[in-house]
């Protein structure tokens, strides 16, 4: 077996990855498995990549890729915390739920008709987060209870 074929064999996985990863991107409305996806397709070019640096007897490619998989840890931190905190906000991981967040007077996406739309937040639903009380409640003196001239 010859390098060229070795090398074959690399792009076809990584196109493989990237092609999986894609169709996973544009099939899906959960954020979660969206967001896999894109890690498929990041692990597919770092495959190729790894690939052609073998292909070239050169290991910049290969350590090329370890820094894009130590980005895409970072990244997946990232990520999952953002995914926490706006399932937190609106109870679900659909992403037609999170319309809510785009600038105010843009229409609203697109919908198939027998596609449910999420629920509206309105303001007065929205709640926002409170610090929990700490320590002792402060002791006011009297005359500032009795005498208040800004009231």
């Amino acid at each position: 077996m010859n390098e060229s074929s070795i090398l074959v064999h690399y792009l076809a996985v990584g196109a493989l990855l990237v092609g999986v990863g894609l169709v996973g991107f544009l099939a899906r409305r959960n954020v979660i498995l969206m967001f896999l996806s894109v890690e498929m397709m990041l692990q597919g070019v770092a495959v190729s990549l790894a690939g052609w640096s073998r292909f070239h007897n050169d290991f910049s490619g290969q350590i090329f890729v370890l820094f894009t998989i130590a980005v895409a840890a970072a990244e997946a931190a990232i990520a999952l915390a953002l995914v926490v905190m706006l399932f937190r906000d609106s109870g679900t991981l659909d992403v037609l739920a999170w319309t809510q967040l785009r600038e105010p007077g843009l229409p609203a996406p697109k919908l198939e008709p027998d596609m449910p739309r999420p629920p509206e937040v309105s303001e007065s639903q929205q709640v926002w987060p409170r610090l929990a009380p700490a320590g002792r409640k402060p002791v006011r003196p009297a005359e500032a209870e009795d005498y208040r001239p800004t009231v």
